[in-house]
């Protein structure tokens, strides 16, 4: 059988699959075993499990359950409400401050814990409710929730990050602190977007009410981020000076959680036990769609399909960057059907050597990576970010605003992209500078 049949037949096999809606990681691993024991040889499966094995046993994998047990902590916490309340009082009087606030908040806390869920569900629970009782356009308001949340993609510490670098086999150090720059990019046009739509769409973003909040209250207030700071301080910065490795930095966080936790009287062995059970279930799905996902690449390259796709590439009459395009929308295509994790270990082992071949950097396409899944995240009609606002979602408000709010972000998202893409050096300037 030829190698273009060959991948023909496990892409097709694992599309029609997919659309079965089975679990990606089983959709994988049966895969994987049903083409080793048809197209190849029994005998295979030894060298798959092999593989999966010496997977499995890396020691940056740690650093995932560590994340997401901080996240689930901090959640717990009470810091995200005051956080909350300390930008209401700052932003209160200035028009889409609330707005401008949410995305703040998501900043931080993607910062603090990198994972989306938590600052989507926080967002719609919290400043979606005030936000709609001031009169704020909906589209505006799930528009700017969906989109902000989804900055922990990018912005350190990132369990994606993490996952992409070692499937990658980059330096985690460097994955994580070259998302700082991009983050803040499109934080910034977020905010852009916001005072445009405030100033000159005044129908859509209410005037300011309410009474002036004296400045020594703003200052107290300042009290919330103090926490916020001191943690983002010890993970980032302690991963930055190579003081230490991005999982002994994950660590670091997971007490400073404890300790933020317990200085606010929030610490119950209730809240512990539910944190590390969400830990428990979140990083069994990510080593179980990791040991599908390593399984299906190990019988694709096995079987010679990655050398295929290589010639393939190879004998294109195309620029470099018109690769790299088709690349980044497969990528968003994926991020509308696939969670993250899935897209990465399925797509990196594939899309690398290509880009090794196009002379690319390898940190850099990272967060371009990372972008293009951000914007599968928010795209209508299956991105995850639009499920997780579903269910905080008022009754008179349906699905069709969330997508038309997010279709202005999703625009934003790609002009990050471009600017990323035509200059790499705001993506690489700070892992130049780090600690060796």
């Amino acid at each position: 059988m030829s190698s273009n049949t060959i991948l023909a037949i496990m892409f097709g096999g694992l599309t029609l699959l997919m659309l079965t809606g089975l679990p990606i990681a089983f959709v994988l691993g049966g895969l994987s075993l049903l083409l080793t024991v048809t197209l190849w040889n029994a005998d295979a499966v030894v060298l798959m499990v092999l593989q999966i094995f010496d997977t499995m046993r890396s020691e940056a994998l740690l650093g995932i359950p560590l994340y997401i047990l901080m996240a689930g902590i901090l959640q717990r916490s009470g810091v995200i409400e005051d956080l909350y309340r300390a930008m209401e009082l700052w932003f209160g009087r200035l028009r889409g401050g609330l707005a401008i606030g949410t995305v703040v908040i998501c900043v931080i806390m993607a910062a603090m814990t990198g994972v989306v869920g938590a600052a989507v569900t926080a967002m719609a629970l919290l400043a979606m409710p005030e936000m709609l009782r001031r009169g704020y356009d909906p589209k505006l308001v799930t528009g700017t929730i969906c989109a902000s949340g989804t900055l922990g993609i990018l912005i350190p510490p990132s369990v994606l990050t993490i996952v992409y670098a070692v499937t990658a086999q980059v330096s985690i150090g460097k994955m994580l602190i070259a998302g700082m720059v991009p983050g803040l990019i499109l934080a910034t046009l977020y905010i852009l977007y916001i005072l445009y739509v405030a100033y000159f769409r005044p129908g859509q973003v209410p005037p300011p009410t309410g009474e002036r909040v004296p400045f020594g209250a703003k200052l107290r207030s300042l009290r919330a981020v103090i926490l916020p700071i001191l943690l983002i301080v010890m993970i980032l910065g302690s991963i930055f000076f190579g003081i230490a490795t991005p999982t002994e930095a994950a660590a670091v966080g997971v007490l400073g959680a404890v300790l933020a936790s317990a200085v606010r009287r929030r610490l119950t062995a209730r809240g512990l036990s539910e944190a590390a059970i969400e830990t428990l279930k979140a990083t069994a799905m990510i080593l179980w769609i990791t040991i599908g996902a390593k399984a299906y690449v190990a019988i694709f390259t096995g079987l010679g399909g990655a050398n295929t796709l290589m010639e393939f590439i190879r004998h294109l009459d195309m620029p470099p960057y018109a690769v790299l395009a088709a690349m980044m929308l497969i990528l968003i295509f994926l991020g509308t059907a696939l969670d993250e994790i899935g897209i990465i270990l399925l797509t990196v082992p594939v899309f690398l050597p290509i880009v090794r071949l196009l002379g690319f950097d390898e940190i850099w396409f990272g967060v371009l990576y990372a972008i293009t899944i951000q914007t599968g995240y928010i795209s209508p009609p299956f991105g995850y970010t639009l499920f997780y606002i579903k269910g905080p979602l008022p009754p008179h408000l349906g699905m069709g605003t969330v997508y038309r709010g997010v279709t202005p972000f999703m625009l934003l998202q790609i002009l990050a992209l471009l600017i990323c893409a035509a200059f790499p050096g705001l993506v690489t300037w700070l892992p130049r500078l780090m600690a060796h």
